[in-house]
């Protein structure tokens, strides 16, 4: 069973921690997001993701299985994450692929990172605590704590190592 309020569909498997905002033309089935975190218009986060506390997800934003997002993290407008290295629609009788046709390998965006608007973060990374991720950038391997990436692919421009709560 799904709700569907407004322009939202919110699968009866989702679970939702107290005051989180979730705005029109979403779609979120089989995920779990934390207290207090805002989901923006045209997102789509799918099952087996976990959302953190107190996170802001912009709208227009796609978050696939395998990806897990801790407390406190920005993700900007239109932010695409990736869990399959090999994509293919068919399988190698021709078929179409199912679930058992490819391997999910699994993102985790760490406590109070920042990923900018348009970034794609490729499966298998981390980003670590406090990074920050520039707009545009293809994120294709681990960001240390507190580093600052851009670019294409991701680049550490400076590391923040004496970071204080809120800033950088």
């Amino acid at each position: 069973m799904s709700e569907v309020s407004g322009n939202r569909l919110i699968s009866a498997n989702v679970k939702l921690g107290e005051g989180v905002k979730i705005y029109d033309f979403t779609n979120l089935y089989g995920c779990e997001i934390g207290d207090e975190t805002k989901v923006g218009t045209f997102v789509e986060i799918q099952k087996g993701v976990r959302v953190g506390s107190r996170c802001k997800i912009s709208s227009h934003t796609f978050i696939c299985e395998g990806v897990s997002i801790e407390d406190g993290v920005f993700i900007g407008h239109n932010v695409t994450f990736i869990n399959d290295r090999f994509p293919r629609a068919t399988a190698g009788d021709g078929s179409l692929q199912d679930e058992s046709d490819w391997e999910c390998i699994p993102t985790r965006i760490c406590k109070g990172a920042s990923i900018g608007s348009s970034a794609t973060i490729l499966c298998g990374v981390t980003v670590g605590e406090k990074a920050i991720v520039g707009a545009g950038s293809v994120v294709t391997h681990d960001v240390p704590p507190g580093a600052v990436v851009a670019g294409n692919p991701a680049r550490i421009l400076k590391t923040n190592t004496e970071q204080k709560e809120g800033t950088l």
